[in-house]
């Protein structure tokens, strides 16, 4: 089914803005945008990669405290 529907512009301070009608909305909070011809595209950005994300984080100051490491208990096979 191809959906149409118009959509209000408004502006947020010097940008303009669009509300997506529920039936439209993507997951996330990022969406990629680009121009064909007089056309404006949107689709949902893809999630980062874990190791994206863990890249990003701040490193930890914090000393961790020594866990002890004590042997298995015994196991009767």
């Amino acid at each position: 089914m191809n959906w149409k529907r118009r959509a209000k512009l408004f502006r947020i301070g010097r940008d303009r803005a669009l509300r997506i009608p529920r039936e439209f909305e993507f997951p996330g909070d990022e969406v990629l945008m680009r121009k064909e011809g007089d056309s404006l595209v949107i689709a949902p950005a893809k999630l980062k990669s874990l190791t994206a994300i863990l890249d990003s984080l701040e490193p930890i100051d914090e000393e961790f405290p020594d866990i002890p490491d004590a042997p298995p208990e015994p196991v009767d096979l």
